[in-house]
């Protein structure tokens, strides 16, 4: 992979994840683990983290004080796509979303009780999580608006309202709830996150929502939750009272780049399934696909674009490394729909070289055709980055983005 951005603890780093990934978790690709209940596979799965743990790279993406190496954005970013070619990887490494970003969240703002009761099981790889934010009665590209209330009884908080889109709720043992608690004050400031241990009464997961015809699984399932008069300490608290917005924001830049090097992660694996085959697959005799003009036009359009959104998003993840990821939010809505938008494109011409096979569960594609798809839509649709880019673009040139429209 590119070396660009490589420090030398990455250049010692990648070839060891790369290695393990492609000897461990390769094989385990199959059609049946790619399509059954989660509970199919985990327990090989776990397995296949305690070698991680021999091998030295477990919690890589922690601080030092944690056994981490306290790796820079720029550099996670790089192991983020290296993980990203398997679909096991990210979990077998404890790397996976939302946990990260909890993990990510949780060391910076939440008290030391929650900490040790909560952060360290998930760091030690004991325990899952998920996020709580999204909600179905308002729009998702507006998240200072929401319908769920903590109110303040005593020392406790009484949680009331309707989420979706909660990720990996089946089988995480608390989750992180985005809700209202203070009304009065500014749009921007009116929300806040609390931990809520998951079997807390009031709580209830109401489905797996299905996606593209499938139900989803404990480990990548996306819950609708209903929270019922639901009590939970003050305590419980994450960061300020009222800073549940910015803390998301604050949650999501880095987030974004764990998410975009992992769609380069897809586009490469896939990029990589379309040039074997396109050498492999025998039209006539002494023809291959890779003959063919309009299969090398594929080839090179997404050699170039792979290429072109690694060195977005590295340079992005280094621009906050540097100054913080509010001073670069242009540059983060812009790898956001533009790297989606090139995974997708290089899957999709993946699936039209290997034609029918293509369609199949005997390789990945497919399955990564269903379950990224929505990489165009959540952490904010391509549009609402594009608009947001465009505004920030033109107020440079005097447009008074705060005239009606």
């Amino acid at each position: 992979m590119e070396t660009l951005f490589a420090t030398e603890r990455l250049r010692t780093l990648l070839p060891r994840i790369q290695e393990f990934v492609e000897t461990e978790l390769y094989p385990l690709e199959t059609t049946e683990n790619l399509t059954r209940d989660f509970s199919y596979i985990e327990p090989v799965l776990l397995e296949k983290r305690k070698l991680v743990k021999q091998a030295g790279l477990w919690g890589l993406h922690l601080p030092e004080a944690d056994g981490g190496l306290a790796l820079t954005l720029c550099e996670f970013g790089q192991i983020s796509e290296v993980l990203a070619r398997s679909p096991f990887a990210h979990f077998v490494f404890n790397t996976q979303a939302p946990d990260i970003g909890n993990t990510e969240l949780m060391h910076q703002y939440a008290p030391e009780p929650l900490k040790e009761r909560y952060l360290r099981p998930l760091m030690e790889g004991t325990v899952r999580s998920c996020f709580s934010m999204t909600e179905p009665e308002f729009a998702g590209s507006n998240p200072t608006r929401m319908g769920t209330t903590a109110v303040k009884d005593g020392e406790d908080y009484i949680i009331n309202g309707h989420k979706w889109f909660t990720s990996s709720a089946d089988g995480a043992a608390f989750i992180i709830v985005m809700a209202v608690t203070n009304p009065e004050a500014a749009r921007h400031k009116q929300a806040s996150q609390i931990l809520v241990p998951m079997g807390t009464p009031g709580v209830t997961l109401v489905r797996n929502i299905p996606i593209m015809g499938h139900a989803g699984d404990s480990w990548a399932s996306h819950a609708e939750m209903r929270y019922e008069n639901v009590r939970v300490p003050q305590a419980n608290l994450i960061g300020p009272e009222g800073a549940g917005f910015l803390l998301a924001q604050e949650r999501l830049g880095p987030g974004r780049i764990h998410h975009c090097m992992r769609f380069i992660g897809i586009a490469e694996r896939s990029f990589e399934l379309m040039c074997r085959y396109a050498v492999s697959r025998e039209l006539e005799e002494g023809t291959v696909l890779g003959d063919k003009q309009f299969v090398q036009g594929f080839i090179a359009d997404s050699r170039a674009e792979i290429d072109a959104a690694r060195l977005l998003v590295l340079r992005t993840a280094r621009h906050i490394d540097e100054q913080g990821a509010a001073a670069v939010r242009d540059e983060v809505s812009m790898i956001k729909f533009f790297t989606a938008n090139m995974m997708l494109r290089v899957v999709d011409r993946a699936i039209q070289v290997h034609g029918a096979l293509g369609m199949t569960s005997d390789i990945l594609l497919s399955y990564w055709y269903t379950h990224e798809r929505a990489a165009r839509i959540y952490d904010g649709a391509d549009e609402v980055h594009k608009s947001a880019l465009a505004r920030n673009i033109l107020k440079g040139y005097g447009l008074d983005v705060k005239r009606k429209k």
